[in-house]
């Protein structure tokens, strides 16, 4: 975090947003409203000095994971886990999407997925092309 902020106020804004765009497209169902009230709980009793950091990690099935981080170390496991697909993808939408709040957790995420492709690059380079072996 840049500001000092409240577990509370984070939690609210973001439910806020994803709560009105999930009832304009009409999927808000009340699974949605439990995996809301998991995240609020999860943010409760928190309170994000600078230089403290809130890391998500988000499954293909759609389990929400999420930890935090007072120093900038990345946790070994996360905290609280939810899961709801729906709020999974918008949590994500919320942080780096077109309307995103945080435009260095997209550097940061356009940053890694370059070095990750390089990598990968590099591999193949060293690998060459592979054969395709029809028996």
């Amino acid at each position: 975090m840049v500001l000092p902020l409240t577990g509370q106020q984070y939690s609210e804004k973001v439910t806020e947003n994803c709560v009105a765009a999930w009832k304009a497209a009409g999927i808000y169902t009340e699974a949605e409203g439990m995996a809301v009230d998991k995240f609020k709980e999860a943010f409760k009793a928190k309170t994000f000095a600078p230089g403290s950091s809130i890391l998500f990690t988000h499954s293909p099935s759609g389990a929400l994971t999420i930890a935090f981080s007072e120093d900038g170390s990345v946790p070994e496991a996360g905290r609280v886990v939810i899961e709801n697909k729906t709020l999974c993808e918008a949590v994500l939408e919320s942080i780096i999407g077109e309307h995103g709040v945080s435009p260095a957790a997209k550097r940061s995420l356009a940053l890694r997925v370059s070095e990750l492709l390089k990598e990968s690059q590099d591999v193949e380079e060293k690998v060459g092309n592979p054969v395709a072996v029809i028996a």
